[in-house]
């Protein structure tokens, strides 16, 4: 079948795609930890930084981001190579969009808990990490799920900086073989919403095993 004939290409650029899509999306999770907490928990000079940051991200293009990032950067002497960019860039956006859901959560802390760890006189770090975040995860799992997904599809956009993906396989593909361009869009759809699936299997299954694990917060120290 003619089909065949694109499967090594577009399975090389598959993972490609898989690889850039789940380095991303775990750096992009450490960002949105980190900028969620300071803007729900930390001081002002530490939430204001994480506004910033969260705003220029989210209030930008990621492909102008990554276009800046790949193009505008060398002209001031800083370059990367281009799967570092890549990575970069998708893992700065996703986590902007994280740390809202980070902030949203801790925030939904009812004020009760939040009076009795004072009375309690537990630390700041106590308090964050052994009550609070743990009931907080569970809750932002859902979005997360969205967004991991989401990050994967925009992956397609690091075509545009010279990586190999998947997006960038079937391009040239279509380029050589313009009249089977049907087919190689319809097994590029495919190989997409596979890596989809599995994406959102791994999230849904991460969100029941932390939903097992996550008794209701100790308050002892």
């Amino acid at each position: 079948m003619v089909w065949t004939h694109y499967l090594p290409a577009l399975l090389a650029g598959a993972r490609v795609t898989l690889i850039i899509g789940v380095v991303s999306t775990l750096l992009g999770a450490v960002l949105a930890f980190a900028a969620g907490i300071a803007r729900a928990e930390c001081g002002r000079i530490a939430s204001w930084i994480a506004l910033v940051y969260i705003e220029v991200f989210r209030g930008t293009s990621l492909f102008v981001q990554l276009f800046w990032l790949f193009y505008a950067l060398p002209l001031v002497g800083i370059s990367f190579d281009p799967i570092v960019t890549g990575v970069a860039g998708l893992a700065l956006n996703i986590g902007a969009y994280g740390a809202e859901v980070v902030r949203g959560a801790l925030q939904s802390i009812p004020l009760q808990q939040r009076e009795a760890t004072r009375a309690l006189n537990f630390s700041w770090s106590h308090t964050l990490f052994h009550i609070y975040l743990p009931q907080a995860v569970v809750e932002m799992m859902p979005s997360f799920g969205n967004l991991a997904v989401q990050n994967l599809k925009d992956t397609s956009l690091v075509s545009l900086i010279t990586i190999a993906d998947l997006t960038f396989r079937a391009q040239n593909l279509r380029n050589m073989a313009p009249v089977n361009s049907a087919t190689i869009y319809t097994l590029t759809l495919v190989g997409y919403f596979i890596m989809a699936l599995m994406f959102s299997a791994f999230m849904r299954w991460l969100e029941r095993l932390l939903r097992r694990g996550a008794a209701f917060p100790r308050m002892n120290g």
